[in-house]
């Protein structure tokens, strides 16, 4: 038996994209200052790709029936995988900031790892609805899930993707540990992905620098700590109220990217506290709700992949906040459904689109 889509949690992400809308062109406004054209693409594609495809791909996605997603999902997940490798591809693979992570056809270019995200997720809760009990095996449970992460790490980390590669890594786990796996395994493989990720801070030079910088914020504030110690102005100088909306000064002059990963401190600096700590209460109850519908899901592949969704797009948001204040070492992702990236934005509302169709069969409690 189905019923509507949750409309709670459709109310939820329309307050969020209506507030990213609004704080996204505030942000924005520090681009118009330096450079119109830069502008004028940026609001292109976020709203007209990102938001109002996003928009329809989530339309789309929320009347699919969410077992198609799963007959299909290692079909969805090699292409996400092919997608990605095509950023090594020379005339294709668009380098920026001394990493490969888009691709470029003509005029348009999109960050491929943001499909691979949702088709890694796809694919590994067919994988754990099949397996079901067998997933404490090694052979069933364990072993595919460390040549999975395996196959993610090597090509994200060879971009470098570093930070995309957690968020996989954190959905993921999320999913294996409800699918019943022992929480010493889970130790065991949380161990390892955290050595592996010691190792990389240590030898990799640019993630090297961003745990000194969260170490000591103040190191180098011309140089690698330049942009936490704006971050930290902009939402020191908010205080309680905020200066009020379009009047941030930070985005002016200051902030790198305030219309992407800076976009909080924008947040802090025109809407104080009081505005940051509604935007946090959101993603909250946003992750509460989407937890919700989890737990009530039809059956154990629909639960995992909203699980695996809420996870990773929660984990997302709090990751960027958290960078932000100073409290995490920069990651640079974006705010989910708030900060400027079309191809995250259209891929997120694409997955919550699946979250919204497996709502309409949630079982009563």
């Amino acid at each position: 038996m189905t019923r509507g889509i949750d409309r709670f949690f459709l109310g939820i992400i329309i307050v969020l994209l209506a507030v990213g809308i609004l704080v996204f062109l505030s942000a924005a406004m520090g681009v118009l200052a330096k450079n119109a054209s830069k502008f004028y693409n940026i609001l292109f594609n976020q709203l007209v790709l990102g938001l109002l495809g996003g928009l329809l791909l989530m339309y789309l996605t929320s009347r699919i029936n969410y077992k198609f997603w799963r007959k299909y999902s290692f079909w969805f997940f090699f292409s996400s995988i092919l997608l990605t490798v095509l950023v090594f591809v020379p005339g294709l693979g668009l380098r920026h900031g001394g990493a490969l992570r888009w691709v470029s056809l003509g005029p348009v270019s999109f960050q491929p790892v943001e499909f691979l995200k949702i088709g890694f997720l796809i694919y590994f809760a067919g994988w754990l609805a099949w397996v079901k009990s067998k997933v404490e095996n090694f052979r069933f449970g364990i072993l595919p899930f460390v040549l999975l992460i395996g196959v993610v790490a090597v090509i994200l980390l060879k971009q470098p993707d570093t930070k995309n590669f957690v968020l996989i890594v954190i959905g993921a786990l999320a999913m294996f540990l409800l699918s019943g796996v022992k929480w010493r395994h889970i130790f065991w493989i949380g161990l390892g992905l955290a050595v592996l990720l010691g190792g990389l801070f240590f030898t990799q030079p640019y993630l090297k620098e961003r745990l000194k910088t969260y170490l000591d914020p103040s190191r180098d504030p011309t140089g690698s700590s330049y942009q936490i110690q704006q971050s930290l102005i902009g939402i020191g100088s908010g205080g309680i109220f905020g200066r009020g909306y379009g009047q941030s000064v930070q985005k002016f002059s200051f902030l790198p990217e305030p219309q992407g990963d800076s976009i909080f401190a924008v947040i802090g600096e025109e809407f104080g506290f009081v505005g940051s700590a509604i935007i946090v209460i959101l993603y909250v109850i946003f992750g509460w709700r989407g937890l919700w519908i989890a737990n009530r899901a039809p059956d154990i592949f629909s639960r995992l992949l909203v699980t695996g969704i809420v996870i990773l797009i929660t984990a997302q948001a709090f990751l960027n906040i958290a960078s932000a204040i100073a409290v995490f070492p920069l990651t640079g992702v974006p705010l989910p459904l708030i900060s400027h990236g079309g191809t995250s934005l259209f891929m997120t509302l694409g997955a919550l689109g699946i979250v919204l169709n497996i709502s309409k069969y949630c079982r009563r409690i």
